[in-house]
């Protein structure tokens, strides 16, 4: 019996089929039914004129495109073919797209931009400022641009002030990129504007292939002028953005960058305005005081002369005053010296020197007293420490006839003199015999 399928098994074996048979394929084809979805998924049919294929491009591939394709446009893409199973829907998975027929031109792209970035052309460090206050815009664009009409209207509406002046030149066809040079070349000799717009609407790689023209950017990044890039719609970029000092994603964006909104510029006015008078009021203020100090100073002279005879008067009360006193003080001394200086009574000295005798007197005997008492008692504490002392207790001092104390018979034999010291009298006498005593004598020594 033959295996029977189900329709999932049979979408993924043809799914399968057709991966493993078809590499990845170019495949032209006009875009029909385009939804970006929120996800960033690009949905569309791919037809010519005889048939027509699903194709899906997912984010991470959509987001690497150079441009954003429109209902209509040729294409070309690089793509596996599938089946999306789930449907059983035969379909293109898009990896890469460009604009068919444009493959050199995009190449061509690609490698100015590497030899210009190589050179620093596009490094942020050689880039300047706009102005924050331009009085005049440049405008490089051709007079029947939409884009002129664009930059004009977003001029009048934001900053009706601003002065702007049109340097026409063709954006399109073969002599557009010297055209767009040489009217560069003329803003920048006349000098006459502070920024300069090079704006033109959107269109295909061939319609903004004029803005790609290396001596176009060399122009750009030689001026010394700022420029403002404003070339296609957002998705669209070109060599001039890149060099230019600021790329704006529309031409009206261009104009709002160049000029600021007047109702901005008007506030900043009146904040100055109300700064300054913030300041005028305060210089007032200090004026009035020191106008106030001054008037305080340039009293009439007779009020300036009533005050200093005022101050005269109190000067001379307080001087009398303080004469007064220094006669007052002087009197006093006058009157001790002369009571110092009066002649001595005899007899008051008499009893004074008689006084200070007795007290000396008195005073040398308590210092008799003393020092005898100090000295009894000295003779006392030497008495008790004497060694006669202890001789009066019955000890005697034995010493050889050499001088040497003797503590016991070593050293002596018969007829050996001694010398005995007792209390009240000394003794010779001669060593006739000698005999130890038994057990410990030390208490009977005598002291050194």
């Amino acid at each position: 019996m033959r295996e029977i399928l189900t329709v999932s098994q049979l979408n993924r074996t043809v799914s399968g089929l057709l991966e493993r048979s078809l590499p990845l394929v170019w495949v032209g084809g006009e875009v029909s039914n385009l939804n970006r979805a929120a996800s960033g998924h690009w949905y569309f049919t791919l037809k010519d004129a005889g048939a027509q294929v699903r194709a899906v491009m997912f984010r991470g591939r959509a987001q690497s495109v150079g441009f954003a394709p429109r209902e209509g446009d040729r294409v070309e893409v690089r793509a596996l073919v599938t089946l999306y199973e789930a449907r059983g829907d035969f379909q293109l998975n898009v990896e890469a797209m460009r604009r068919a027929g444009n493959g050199d031109l995009h190449r061509q792209f690609l490698e100015l931009k590497a030899r210009l970035g190589a050179e620093g052309l596009f490094d942020a460090q050689r880039k300047r400022a706009l102005p924050r206050r331009p009085d005049c815009v440049g405008i490089v664009t051709s007079p029947q641009a939409a884009a002129l009409r664009d930059v004009l209207t977003a001029l009048a509406r934001r900053a009706p002030h601003v002065r702007a002046v049109l340097y026409p030149t063709p954006v399109q066809g073969a002599d557009a990129p010297e055209q767009l040079r040489r009217a560069l070349e003329q803003a920048i000799a006349r000098r006459e504007c502070d920024v300069l717009l090079l704006v033109r609407g959107g269109g295909s790689i061939e319609d903004l292939w004029a803005f790609n023209d290396e001596a176009l950017a060399r122009a750009i990044a030689a001026s010394p002028i700022p420029v403002v890039s404003g070339v296609g719609h957002e998705t669209d970029f070109t060599i001039a953005d890149f060099v230019a000092d600021l790329r704006a994603p529309t031409p009206t964006a261009a104009a709002e960058f160049a000029a600021v909104e007047r109702a901005e510029l008007l506030a900043e006015v009146h904040g100055w305005l109300d700064r300054a008078g913030r300041l005028i009021d305060h210089d007032l203020s200090r004026a009035s005081q020191r106008l106030d100090l001054a008037m305080a100073r340039l009293r009439p002279p007779s009020v300036q002369w009533r005050e200093r005879a005022h101050r005269l008067a109190l000067l001379e009360s307080r001087l009398a005053s303080a004469v007064r006193d220094g006669l007052t003080r002087r009197l006093a001394v006058a009157e001790r010296l002369h009571a110092c200086l009066r002649p001595p009574s005899v007899a008051a000295a008499g009893a004074r020197l008689d006084a200070l005798r007795g007290r000396l007197v008195q005073s040398s005997r308590r210092r008799v007293d003393a020092v005898d008492q100090r000295l009894r008692a000295q003779q006392q504490a030497l008495q008790l420490v004497s060694p006669l002392a202890v001789l009066g207790r019955g000890y005697a001092i034995v010493q050889d006839g050499e001088g040497r104390v003797l503590r016991d018979q070593e050293g002596l034999t018969e007829g050996v003199g001694l010398h005995i010291r007792l209390a009240r009298a000394a003794i010779e006498a001669t060593v006739t015999r000698t005999q130890p005593l038994a057990g410990d004598d030390s208490a009977d020594r005598l002291p050194d």
